[in-house]
């Protein structure tokens, strides 16, 4: 399903955040949110899954405003990994995916045998099926972001969006947790502060600068030298290489960044 973001303004206790972004996602593209920090990534992102209300312009989900669906509605069709999402302590691995389940159910409704193998499916896709009995809480860091994807997964979600879900992950769980949601086959928009493996994993990129998008396209046009300077503070380069894998080359040191 496609998402599109028209002219969103975000004002926070008086400060605007945002200023006309425009954005489009593709159904089934992987689009990566970048910027410096303070640059409203988090802020646009709030906006999309309907945690920050903007003061002006509209977010749709196919045809729809998501601000005119209901919770249960919006939470049906967009599911969200965080840098903190918030676990109950002492569920298994299995519970933590079953939580997914929950938009579609009803208020007194119980946990159905289709809950169940929809939630196990999830987990078989993240690769954690195998620890299904385990107490969330004793994983590593990237077996939990694998968990928490998979309960996203298990929400059956149109629009899949995630803050920094690499944040605190070695290099390793970064590049294949991204590659999981690259496969996933959801319309996903992550914010992302890794230039390189966002160069690496996404379809498009938008990059956005003091509450405004600056640039926008496939990686090789987003990532120029030119916004890797001006918005980064980088020298650098991003390259396809023989491989096939954008990369993004710095030089050998930052630079000052323009006022």
């Amino acid at each position: 399903m496609k998402l599109q973001v028209q002219q969103v303004s975000v004002t926070i206790g008086g400060t605007p955040i945002l200023r006309d972004v425009s954005l489009d996602v593709l159904p089934g593209e992987f689009v990566g949110l970048i910027g410096p920090n303070g640059s409203g990534k988090s802020t646009l992102l709030r906006t999309v899954y309907r945690s920050v209300r903007p003061a002006g312009g509209v977010v749709r989900l196919g045809e729809e405003d998501v601000w005119s669906l209901s919770a249960r509605t919006a939470a049906r069709r967009t599911a969200a990994v965080l840098q903190d999402s918030p676990v109950p302590p002492g569920l298994t691995v299995r519970e933590v995916a079953a939580l997914g389940r929950t938009p579609h159910q009803g208020m007194f409704e119980r946990e159905s045998a289709e809950d169940r193998e929809i939630a196990d499916s999830a987990l078989a896709r993240t690769g954690m099926l195998g620890h299904a009995e385990r107490i969330y809480g004793s994983l590593s860091g990237g077996e939990r972001q694998r968990v928490l994807l998979a309960r996203a997964l298990a929400q059956q979600p149109r629009l899949l969006v995630l803050d920094e879900p690499t944040n605190h992950l070695d290099i390793r769980a970064r590049f294949e947790l991204l590659e999981l949601v690259g496969t996933a086959g959801v319309t996903t928009l992550a914010v992302l502060h890794d230039l390189d493996l966002a160069a690496r994993s996404c379809d498009r990129l938008v990059v956005l600068d003091k509450g405004e998008v600056v640039a926008a396209g496939p990686v090789l046009e987003a990532l120029t030298p030119e916004v890797l300077t001006d918005v980064f503070g980088v020298s650098a380069v991003t390259e396809r290489h023989e491989d096939g894998i954008v990369r993004v080359s710095y030089g050998a040191r930052p630079l000052a960044r323009a006022s």
